[in-house]
């Protein structure tokens, strides 16, 4: 059977990571599709139709440095690499959804684009402090990818220097910002709407921190600083003994954001009624995000009986006025002086009268509405004092699993545990971007075995040498990412102790961050004739079947802990990834005669399994005996409803 159609090869743009500028465009046609002309942004239409919020002057508020432009061109570059899967060094590879990916933070970011977009609960950032020393990640913006490659050794080093950030350098900052911005941006993108960030940092950098950070998340999604006893016996030197790092808290969106209290040991009630203990809070929502404005539905009057006596202190309330009933309405912010709103809308209210919500008169005269709160927990406080947050309590943790002392000042996992229950719940992921020696993992773990939820997470880091730590060389880890390995394992082996009837997951698939499987995604461009030599194969030498499917997953923005099947199809191996919304056979010969019996088994199993999305079906683009056979296997698929057939 011969058809017209044609399969088509996979692109360059489908070889490559999320391009954010496409997206953004995308997304600013829809809403002002009249300041497109022939496809492209008219600035002078889109400042008519933005009107008074176009900022035209010269000066304007803002952090600027050497090199931000630059900066913000890497976040938006695409990277043409890929995560080759190691289950060599994973644990539970089969069944676990834990990620540890070891590679360049900015490139992997990259990668998950597709992926993980607005998935991501909370991110926990401890990027390296800007203390003078060499930077590991250094700002190569031409191509980060290459860079990285050198880097670790992967490829030809010669010429290849880095250099230290020192104070004198007359760039100290400079480099610091360059370093993080893209970072930043690229984290922010991975944030669900709800998402939450913690971000780490002592008092070289804070300021600036604050600033690229209210910058790139908005500064109305600023939550706080926590001020955080990081060496309790001070560092004294200088003019201060210095014994606090910091951790800003931002979230996505003020108005969606999602935080959980913190279990208190011993709350103490000052009443209680025929339901038990409790304390009192004022209905009103105190966060400005939400006010009259937005929220009109919250806006409402409650009416007190000031005769009438609840539980002995309070006042009895309804939602229609009566005889003597006084109004009362949630109060002005007394600094932004915006109208607040209740945190209860009317249904609500009308169930919870004089049960959960009574009046309650207070010293100046004024009345209010209060909740009964009887939880034992509270939000997260900013001054986190105890010395359990302190950086050698995570030292003593590190050297305790490992038998010696062979990592320096990680973060304490009380420290991450804290920000964990506040940031995280049941099913939540979690991306840790210099995740170091796991401390965040270790974290995870012990907090899933205490409250029973199913947090997951991703770890990030760079294989850095352990030349700086002479007892973990010793002991032969290579790298620190060898390190943080090791401990997720140590940990969970110890978390499984401690809590012997936990069924959490314990295992981490490792990936690593390397160049792509397929040459046509990233030719030789200084050698052409090699390159046209070598075009009848697209698949890099030495390169598996595993590795060729994680890179199509991810370009194709599945998920990399979704399952992969197999299936012998005609002889053929044929893989379903993620039930079936990608297929892939790449075996190296497809003759004219095998290809009904493969095209008719994979739409049975295509079937079989009813996937929610479109399918692609991928094809090792050599392995077609003729352009035939290739039209043929294209012909059959479309017919019965498969469009989506490539070749690589």
């Amino acid at each position: 059977m011969e058809s017209k159609n044609t399969m088509k090869n996979v692109t360059l743009e489908e070889g490559e990571s999320l391009n954010i500028v496409n997206e953004n465009l995308d997304a600013l046609k829809i809403i002002f599709p009249e300041a497109f002309t022939e496809g492209f942004v008219n600035f002078d239409t889109l400042r008519q139709l933005l009107g008074d919020e176009v900022d035209e002057g010269d000066e304007k508020y803002g952090l600027n440095w050497h090199g931000k432009k630059k900066a913000r061109q890497i976040s938006l570059t695409p990277s043409t690499g890929t995560l080759r899967p190691c289950p060599e060094e994973s644990t539970n590879w089969d069944t676990t959804q834990n990620l540890f990916i070891e590679g360049d933070n900015l490139e992997v970011l990259k990668l998950l684009q597709k992926s993980y977009a607005g998935k991501i609960k909370m991110i926990y950032i401890d990027p390296p402090y800007n203390t003078g020393k060499e930077f590991i990640y250094p700002d190569h913006f031409q191509d980060n990818l290459e860079t990285y490659l050198r880097y670790t050794g992967q490829k030809d080093n010669e010429g290849f220097k880095m250099s230290s950030n020192v104070e004198s350098s007359g760039r100290f900052h400079t480099t610091w910002l360059n370093m993080l911005y893209p970072r930043l941006k690229l984290a922010r993108n991975l944030l669900k709407s709800n998402g939450v960030v913690f971000i780490s940092i002592d008092d070289n950098e804070v300021g600036n921190l604050r600033s690229i950070s209210d910058e790139i998340f908005g500064s109305d999604n600023f939550v706080g600083v926590f001020v955080i006893n990081s060496t309790p016996n001070a560092r004294d030197y200088g003019h201060i003994g210095k014994m606090h790092e910091y951790a800003l808290m931002y979230v996505r969106d003020a108005i969606e954001a999602k935080t959980y209290q913190i279990p208190e040991q011993n709350k103490k009630f000052k009443y209680s009624d025929a339901n038990g203990d409790f304390n009192i809070h004022p209905l009103y929502n105190s966060n400005v995000a939400f006010n009259k404005g937005n929220r009109p539905n919250l806006f409402y009057p409650f009416y007190i009986d000031p005769d009438s006596i609840v539980d002995d202190y309070f006042l009895s309330i309804c939602l229609e006025k009566s005889e003597n009933s006084i109004e009362v309405y949630p109060p002005l912010s007394q600094k932004e002086g915006v109208q607040f709103v209740w945190r209860w809308g009317k249904e609500k209210a009308k169930d919870g009268l004089d049960k959960e919500i009574v009046g309650y008169k207070m010293g100046n005269g004024e009345f209010r509405i209060v909740q009964k709160m009887r939880h034992s927990s509270k939000i997260i406080r900013s001054l986190l004092s105890d010395k359990m947050y302190s950086t050698r309590r995570g030292t003593a943790e590190v050297e305790k699993l490992f038998g010696k002392k062979i990592f320096s000042f990680p973060k304490p996992r009380a420290l991450l545990d804290k920000f964990l229950v506040a940031g995280s719940t049941d099913g939540d992921v979690v991306l840790d971007l210099f995740a170091g020696s796991c401390s965040t993992a270790d974290a995870l773990f012990h907090r899933n075995a205490s409250d029973g939820h199913n947090r997951q997470f991703i770890m990030v880091q760079l294989p850095e040498s352990t030349e700086e730590y002479p007892e973990a060389s010793k002991a032969g880890f290579k790298s620190i990412a060898d390190i943080g390995k090791e401990r997720m394992r140590l940990a969970a082996k110890k978390v499984k102790k401690e809590f012997p009837d936990c069924d959490s997951d314990f295992g981490f698939k490792v990936f690593k961050l390397d160049s792509s499987n397929i040459r046509a995604w990233n030719p030789e461009s200084d050698d052409l004739e090699k390159t046209l030599l070598d075009h009848t194969e697209h698949l890099v030498e030495g390169r598996s079947e595993e590795d060729v499917l994680y890179e199509l997953l991810l370009k194709r923005g599945v998920n990399l802990t979704v399952p992969i099947e197999q299936k012998e199809i005609g002889g053929k191996s044929v893989y379903s990834i993620g039930f079936g919304v990608l297929f892939a056979c790449l075996n190296v010969t497809i003759n004219l005669d095998e290809v009904e019996s493969l095209a008719k088994g994979i739409l049975d199993w295509h079937k079989e399994l009813k996937p929610a999305s479109d399918t692609q079906i991928v094809f090792r683009d050599s392995a077609f005996a003729d352009d035939i056979a290739k039209t043929n296997m294209t012909a059959i698929l479309e017919q019965n409803g498969i469009t989506h057939v490539r070749s690589l």
